[in-house]
């Protein structure tokens, strides 16, 4: 395979969900995969709906999950390339002006339903003479423009779906070109596709209609095909679509819970498989995994649930590089033998807030027995402390006091701690140190 370009194009009218962010991983993942470029472009001809904010924070969350555009382009920024191509598209009498008003084409189809026919648009406006259209015009009608289909089937190798195929005489002519002049969806994606080189599309299988709209205005533009691939749809855990407005799994709401990026792009992107609650330690890794023929045609449910459960066994194995930054970020030291102790009893990053103030202190111990605590403080080795000092340590108490299991163990955590549970005492007591758990042993704030 030639090195791929591949395309993320949202529209800044609202938030990126995880459904929304699902495509920008697949096609960000697969340029990983091969050696590709990621193109991100804002389909924001919409020019009422869309918002500097959102494009802004399309981007921010973009960089959560460490996706990284080669390239940004805007749409808006390129309307006189689109002028362009529908002025080659009407002088191929495949443009043409349509007068109907939204009232006269609902009308319409519910006749059709009535009679049994489909409600594809019935081309009347091919029909119209000069007269009338001056006639509308005169009426202060403006035209909207549909691009003429042929009445043919359009086949195409799908990268998830196999063989597959639309035939267009079943569809209606899509409208390119609204009223005011303004460009929906269809025509500026195809253009963009062609000028930017764009090789493979990769989407939601929702588009599958379009693309069989859209290969025919890539044929009548004179260019060639992308290679396309239709993922199925991610859902919520109990099977309900998601959405911008309601604002369902947003990538911002799940940021601010605490959970791991890399977890939330494995889970949305392996669900479904036998991979989807491992554990990666890079998107490389998850680019290794993800196989778009092996992605299932049933919607794909994404549990909250599944994803807090990941997001941990995910923090767990991650490495002090990982996390040195946000750790920093956190008030905590990026201290190896800290991580190490630390990481496999994390739920969330933002704990080791916690531990690193059990380890230096000051904090108020949690004394059950004075007198015992007096007799292990007796017993603590002497400096330097190491992996092995918690064993010898408890072992000599427990030979002093008879102690064993919780009895023995619980009131020392308890006193070094603070906590009656936690990271492995063996792996903290050395980073703690002997001078405060002297002191906490004590009944000391140390």
């Amino acid at each position: 395979m030639t090195s791929p370009l591949v395309r993320f194009a949202p529209s800044p009218t609202g938030y990126l969900h995880i459904g929304n962010a699902r495509p920008a991983l697949f096609n960000w993942l697969f340029a990983r995969r091969h050696s590709g470029r990621f193109l991100l472009r804002y389909d924001d001809t919409d020019i009422a709906r869309s918002k500097a904010e959102y494009a802004d924070a399309i981007a921010e969350d973009l960089g959560w999950l460490d996706i990284v555009p080669d390239q940004v382009i805007k749409q808006s920024a390129r309307l006189a390339i689109y002028d362009a191509a529908a002025d080659k598209l009407r002088g191929a009498g495949r443009l043409y002006a349509c007068y109907e008003t939204a009232d006269e084409l609902d009308r319409r189809r519910k006749r059709q339903l009535a009679r049994g026919l489909p409600p594809i648009y019935d081309r009347a406006a091919l029909k119209l003479t000069d007269e009338q259209k001056a006639a509308f015009a005169a009426e202060g009608r403006k035209p909207h423009w549909r691009f003429l289909l042929e009445p043919r089937e359009v086949a195409w190798d799908d990268l998830v779906r196999g063989a597959s195929h639309v035939d267009c005489a079943s569809l209606s002519d899509p409208v390119l070109v609204r009223e005011d002049g303004s460009y929906l969806y269809t025509l500026p994606s195809v253009v963009d596709d062609i000028e930017t080189g764009v090789t493979h599309v990769i989407r939601g299988e929702d588009h599958v209609t379009n693309t069989a709209v859209q290969a025919q205005i890539f044929e009548a533009l004179g260019a060639g095909l992308p290679t396309f691939g239709h993922h199925n749809l991610l859902t919520t855990a109990s099977g309900e679509g998601l959405s911008k407005r309601l604002g369902h799994l947003s990538l911002r709401g799940l940021r601010e819970t605490g959970v791991e990026a890399l977890a939330v792009a494995a889970l949305a992107t392996l669900v479904g498989t036998s991979d989807a609650v491992r554990p990666v330690a890079s998107l490389d890794e998850l680019a290794g995994l993800v196989e778009l023929a092996h992605v299932s045609r049933a919607p794909a449910k994404f549990d909250e649930h599944e994803l807090e459960t990941l997001s941990a066994r995910t923090l767990h194995q991650l490495p002090l590089a990982a996390v040195s930054e946000r750790l920093t970020a956190l008030g905590v030291a990026a201290d190896e033998a800290f991580w190490q102790a630390v990481r496999g009893n994390l739920a969330k990053l933002d704990e080791a807030v916690q531990w690193w103030r059990v380890v230096q202190g000051p904090l108020s111990p949690v004394i059950a027995d004075p007198s015992f605590a007096a007799g292990a403080a007796g017993l603590l080795p002497a400096e330097p402390f190491d992996a092995t000092t918690w064993k010898s340590w408890t072992q000599a108490v427990s030979a002093a006091t008879g102690a064993k299991g919780k009895a023995l163990f619980m009131p020392l955590r308890q006193a070094l701690t603070g906590f009656d549970h936690g990271p492995e005492l063996a792996a903290l007591l050395p980073l703690i140190g002997r001078e405060k758990a002297l002191k906490r042993l004590g009944g000391e704030s140390a």
